[in-house]
């Protein structure tokens, strides 16, 4: 499968490493709510087709990237900074290749 960083071009997926799920909304860091942290540290959903995933680009340039990638076939649907300050314009997205 290859991944292509919007800064470092296509790469082997062997040099990304998976973050997580790109849907999750992460609890205020002031909240004392249990309940709310223990779902986001440990609640995982396991969708069959496109599903939005965070990367890091370990064995590169080392940004964190927002996947959106098929996952019945593997396909990359996009790549864009995970990031807003670093990610590009909506319409000029970074597609990578089939596994």
């Amino acid at each position: 499968m290859l991944i292509t960083c919007p800064y470092c071009g296509p790469r082997d997926v062997s040099e990304f490493a998976y973050q997580g799920d790109g849907n999750r909304t992460r609890p205020d860091p002031a909240s004392t709510d249990a309940e709310a942290w223990s779902a986001y540290v440990y609640d995982r959903l396991n969708p069959a087709g496109i599903h939005n995933e965070i990367w890091q680009h370990t064995g590169g340039c080392r940004a964190h990237l927002a996947v959106v990638r098929d996952t019945l076939t593997h396909e990359i649907k996009s790549v864009r900074f995970a990031r807003e300050h670093g990610a590009p314009p909506h319409g000029r997205r970074t597609s990578g290749a089939k596994a």
